[in-house]
């Protein structure tokens, strides 16, 4: 019994080094490169900086939240917002309030004259007027555009960082409906963290 265990282990053992030498260069030689190109894409994820969520919501939300589902288009939005906050140096902050502003205005479609539905002549992601010296109608049917216009406005209220979120947005936009953009501040901040480092 000693003898016939004994081949045994050995002869399993020698399959197992066989198979090992046999599958092991195989795999490498065919695997090499296609393994390198994985772990290279996990380096560059692990390389971007996570956001910081705290700075997103300094003050907590304000009320009840609002959220809707987005189409391709309102996320292309999204980025399109995002990449104009980043061009005109400003933070994930102001992109949480400049999403928030769009999702009350607009929700995030880039609008252009509604008719007898339309407020005034209000255009655009963040229905921003030619009438008052918003730009063109053009210029305020452009993402970037018209978010780089409603930055600048922001930058030009003294302390927005440091205030609610639908009070800094209402500074700009002077909506008649001033407490409603407080609603959408979870949403845009998730928004922002999924997708600033993109």
């Amino acid at each position: 019994m000693n003898t016939i265990m004994r081949k045994s282990v050995l002869g399993i053992a020698g399959l197992a080094v066989a198979g090992g030498l046999a599958a092991g260069p195989l795999n490498h030689a065919d695997t090499a490169p296609e393994a390198a190109t994985p772990v290279t894409a996990v380096a560059v994820q692990a390389d971007k900086p996570a956001v910081d969520t705290a700075k997103l919501i300094p003050h907590g939300v304000q009320g009840a939240q609002s959220r809707i589902d987005l189409s391709d288009e309102q996320v292309g939005n999204v980025k399109a917002i995002i990449a104009a906050t980043k061009k005109a140096g400003m933070d994930e902050r102001a992109a949480v309030v400049s999403i928030a502003t769009a999702l009350q205005e607009s929700k995030l479609e880039n609008l252009g004259h509604l008719g007898d539905r339309n407020d005034h002549d209000s255009q655009g992601l963040f229905q921003q007027r030619p009438s008052s010296g918003w730009g063109t109608v053009e210029q305020i049917t452009d993402p970037e555009y018209s978010t780089t216009a409603f930055l600048k406005g922001l930058k030009q209220v003294d302390g927005w960082q440091d205030m609610p979120l639908t009070e800094a947005a209402q500074t700009v936009q002077v909506s008649a409906y001033p407490d409603h953009y407080a609603q959408w501040e979870q949403q845009a901040a998730d928004l922002v963290a999924k997708h600033w480092n993109n």
